[in-house]
């Protein structure tokens, strides 16, 4: 399935660090980043998540809510989280279904073999539950920005 901007983006409900949870619709009402990334601790996605923590002040002030998505268990978002100092809810897809939803669980190639993994991706989903802005092949240097920017457009 292949999201495309106003679409309703799919709902789900899901495990997050601290042993909570979160269910998407929830949310109606504000904005909400969902970005989806490969796996904790790994320096591209270490990158991306403390630039989401550097400017989260930016994104609560335009309403918005990011929430982090990847196959990695509780335990692990907890201990990345912890390390450090994330602001904002990890879910944690062990069985995949979120990633499916979003199109993101993608075959991948490196050094010829191919494999099973998440393509890195955001999502910007209006306060209605609709996809307002996708990007579905993000590039790490410079990307909160850019969600920021598409934020402040519809401010």
């Amino acid at each position: 399935m292949t999201l495309q901007i106003n679409d309703t983006a799919p709902d789900f409900t899901a495990q997050t660090d601290g042993g909570g949870q979160v269910t998407l619709s929830d949310f109606r009402g504000k904005n909400v980043v969902l970005y989806f990334y490969p796996k904790d601790d790994t320096p591209g996605c270490t990158k991306e998540a403390c630039a989401f923590r550097d400017e989260f002040a930016d994104f609560k002030n335009l309403d918005a809510v990011i929430l982090g998505v990847s196959k990695d268990s509780v335990a692990k978002h907890d201990k990345f989280k912890s390390k450090y100092d994330l602001p904002f809810p990890l879910v944690s897809d062990e069985d995949g279904s979120i990633c499916e939803a979003y199109g993101t669980w993608v075959e991948k190639s490196m050094y010829g073999r191919k494999y099973m993994g998440i393509q890195r991706a955001t999502f910007l989903i209006g306060k209605d539950g609709t996809i307002q802005a996708l990007w579905p092949k993000v590039k790490v240097k410079n990307h909160s920005a850019e969600i920021r920017e598409e934020l402040e457009k519809s401010a």
